[in-house]
């Protein structure tokens, strides 16, 4: 189908590619990957056509349909639904050709377009439409919602939707995920299961592409090497190939030690719980996989936080929001060192809104927000990447923490990031997204913290760098609340899930292959349930008010929500003194939720 013989890319006089060699057979679904830098991105822009090749040849056959999402953000008034369809490029030229005839009063001419507009399935169009949209997180009312009344994420979403509408032969997606909550990445991952087409897919999810790809094309040193299977197969190659390199070696058997040593100590204090026993299992894995990543250029750990006070931060009775309209209600929370809890619940139900009442950054309209007296936080967001100076360097970023600190240690401390020799001069504004995300990582950890909120901390990570940090994760000593699409780092990192729905927060008892198959189930029925009453929610038990103080006494015993199936459940188990959100207080008139994708402070439209 699609075939580079010995290809060169130049890029600013620097050899991109060099000597690629790649047979790309119809209907193969291929999982492109690579350090960030490595040509990826390039590898793909050969294949549409957008760039050209500085010797060697690319053979793509005539007539082939390639889809490709747009890179440029034109803002227009035009219908996002109608936005959506203009990715069918056929039954568009359709439609053109039939308003020309009826123009021109040619009846014949519109009874044959009428006969290809039924081949298309043309009338079915934009219910197919409607169907991805709602899939990548839209909201049936905003289907007439003109598309610059969207804010730059949600654009992307739509552009998105438009390259999956295309009824292509080949797909070329470059990191999709990247604007997308973990609801829409399971459907997507489903959606490009079903795909019939040839497949090329950027990704350093690890999770989302091992289902999907059937061969990995791995760009390093110039050079593309197809490797049949998924991205575990890939690991299991590669590890025996760094293997075969004896410095290599001796670094693999140093990481595998250090993760065996983590999952045993984990081992024996994992409870019973299923988000435990996940958790375990993922990092047994890690230990396996560790040797493929011995050649990574980021190393680097969490220092232990200076004070470790119990609790934390503690939400009593908590509504907080945006314009007068409350997206979380009668929230209580309380955070103790060595919390693990990851933040699940639709686009829009109030996850980013409950990080930032963590972090301080919104006044609640009620309750209040407990910090202990030594509380520090760690909060990573995509708003606080954008606040870095863009005149300043990642070494004058770290001088300006620590103005008498010896240079070299400082330097030391960056290498562990990928910022080394020159690049620790380099401004901000020179970095690429992954670069300054790194760096946003660096200040924080650099701070020592004792309560770490990572809202979507591995967007424009390579995979390299989301090992890093997951195995970094594994030795903090505090407290951790995340909010991420990326399933492997949910996996290995949190072994408590909370759901965010119906402006509360919900203890959730099953794991991420429960809270997946519940979504599908879910998108089937012709009248969804609301997320407050899935398999696995429960009310959550409430700490004892000595308990929050650091005491181990009484607690109060807690009741369950109702399972879909309507089944009763059995008495609750006394609970631990863990941080667990405090049972909301139902209330009657709920007024509808507000969507919390205003909290991206998009000037206009709708926020991440």
């Amino acid at each position: 189908m699609l075939k580079l013989e010995k290809v060169d890319l130049l890029r600013g006089g620097r050899a991109v590619l060099r000597d690629v060699n790649l047979d790309i057979r119809s209907g193969s679904k291929i999982g492109v990957t690579g350090r960030n830098g490595a040509g990826k991105s390039s590898l793909l822009q050969l294949v549409a056509g957008e760039l050209h090749a500085d010797s060697g040849t690319v053979a793509i056959p005539k007539g082939l349909r390639i889809a490709r999402v747009a890179q440029e953000l034109e803002i227009t008034d035009r219908i996002a639904i109608e936005h959506v369809q203009d990715g069918d490029r056929e039954l568009r030229r359709l439609q053109s050709e039939l308003q020309n005839a009826e123009q021109a009063g040619d009846g014949h001419r519109q009874a044959l377009i009428h006969g290809k507009l039924d081949d298309v399935d043309a009338y079915a169009a934009p219910a197919r439409a409607a169907q991805i949209m709602r899939g990548l997180g839209f909201k049936s009312a905003e289907e007439g919602a003109p598309f610059a009344s969207f804010s730059g994420g949600w654009r992307m979403r739509l552009h998105l939707a438009q390259a999956l509408m295309c009824r292509s032969d080949l797909l070329l997606l470059d990191e999709p995920t990247n604007h997308l909550d973990l609801d829409a990445v399971i459907w997507l991952e489903g959606w490009l299961r079903g795909y019939a087409g040839t497949l090329l897919l950027i990704s350093h999810d690890r999770e989302f592409i091992d289902p999907i790809v059937n061969f990995i094309a791995h760009v390093e040193g110039g050079g593309v090497r197809l490797y049949a299977g998924d991205y575990s197969s890939f690991e299991q190659h590669r590890a025996i190939e760094l293997a075969e390199r004896e410095a290599v070696y001796r670094k693999q058997q140093r990481e595998i030690a250090h993760m065996r040593r983590f999952v045993d100590r984990f081992r024996y204090k994992a409870s019973k719980a299923r988000q435990a026993q996940s958790r375990l299992k993922a990092l047994a894995r890690m230990e396996l996989i560790a040797r493929a990543h011995a050649d990574s250029p980021f190393h680097f750990d969490f220092a232990s936080p200076e004070h470790l006070p119990a609790p934390l931060l503690r939400l009593e009775s908590l509504s907080a929001g945006y314009d007068g309209q409350a997206v979380l209600e009668d929230v209580d929370i309380t955070l103790m060192p060595g919390d693990r809890i990851a933040l699940l619940g639709a686009n829009g139900a109030g996850k980013s809104t409950l990080v930032k009442a963590l972090a301080g950054d919104l006044v609640p309209f009620a309750g209040e927000r407990l910090p202990a007296a030594r509380l520090a936080v760690g909060y990573f967001a995509q708003h606080r990447v954008e606040h870095l100076d863009a005149a300043g360097s990642p070494l004058i970023h770290m001088q300006r923490l620590d103005p008498g600190a010896d240079e070299q240690r400082l330097r030391n401390f960056l290498g562990g990031f990928g910022f080394r020799d020159e690049r620790v001069q380099e401004p901000v504004s020179r970095l690429s997204g992954g670069e300054q995300a790194r760096l946003a990582l660096a200040v924080i950890l650099f701070k020592r913290p004792n309560l770490l909120l990572l809202d979507e901390p591995t967007n424009h990570l390579d995979l390299e760098m989301r090992h890093a940090l997951s195995v970094a994760l594994q030795e903090f000593s505090g407290a951790v609340v995340l909010v991420s699409h990326d399933r492997h780092l949910l996996r290995t990192v949190t072994d408590r899930l909370y759901l965010v729905a119906d402006k509360r927060v919900a203890d959730y008892d099953g794991d991420l292959e429960d809270y997946a198959r519940w979504l599908t189930e879910r998108r089937r029925s012709p009248a969804p349930k609301t997320l407050a009453v899935a398999p696995g929610t429960r009310q959550p038990r409430r700490r004892a008010r000595t308990a929050c103080r650091g005491t181990r006494g009484a607690h109060r015993g807690a009741r369950r929500y109702g399972r879909l199936s309507g089944r009763r459940q059995g008495s609750p188990e006394k609970p631990a003194c863990r941080s667990r959100p405090h049972r909301s207080r139902a209330r009657a008139n709920r007024s509808p939720m507000v969507d919390d994708r205003r909290a991206s402070g998009a000037g206009h439209g709708r926020g991440r």
